[in-house]
């Protein structure tokens, strides 16, 4: 369920929705927070680059996900790292003034934000318990347990990002697990490998 689908027609008119080309950047690192964006259509994610060109990708937002939420009314409401489009997109805004008028008069909008700000908080939890395990196995392994048994990917590269792992480390270890009757991969899915 989209967030957006809890509003009526005379509330809707207060969002602006905007059309974004892949590769463009929505906002840049330290920017001012000053709506959330609901992602319609497409992928973005937020991604913070250093001095050696290394990146980190902080979190990628899908159809139906929110962002800015958890900075629009923070003490220190400004973006951690770029928010770039990964493919065209379409995305609605709604400013914090207006949030906090539909989060005052529409209880299933509130509903769904706080479910929003549960679920991130949930994730934000299991990204540190991830970054805590130093063996690149034992991340796999929690990481595909908290995604029950079952990861779906779009490629090596993108996965060994969400593991915070370097692609060919990731690459040596699934092969390792392959040949070790551990996994089963295939159409881009991962799978625990049951017992015979």
């Amino acid at each position: 369920m989209n967030i957006l689908d809890t509003l009526k027609p005379s509330q809707l008119k207060h969002i602006e929705i905007k059309n974004l080309k892949k590769d463009s950047v929505l906002f840049y690192e330290n920017a001012l927070c000053k709506s959330i964006g609901i992602v319609l259509e497409g992928e973005v994610s937020i991604v913070s680059y250093f001095e050696d060109g290394n990146e980190i990708v902080f979190n990628t937002i899908e159809k139906d996900g929110v962002f800015g939420n958890n900075l629009i009314f923070s003490s220190s409401p400004y973006y951690k790292g770029n928010i770039i489009i990964n493919e065209d997109s379409r995305i609605a805004f709604i400013e914090k003034n207006e949030l906090i008028t539909l989060l005052k008069s529409n209880e299933s909008f509130m509903i769904e934000y706080l479910k929003i700000h549960s679920n991130f908080t949930k994730a934000l939890n299991d990204k540190i318990k991830l970054l805590s395990i130093s063996s690149a196995e034992e991340r796999f392994y929690f990481f595909l347990h908290e995604n029950r048994n079952e990861i779906k990917y779009k490629s090596i590269t993108s996965l060994a990002k969400e593991l915070y792992l370097e692609r060919e480390t990731l690459s040596r270890l699934l092969s390792k697990l392959i040949k070790e009757h551990k996994i089963v991969k295939k159409d881009r899915i991962i799978k625990l490998k049951q017992g015979d």
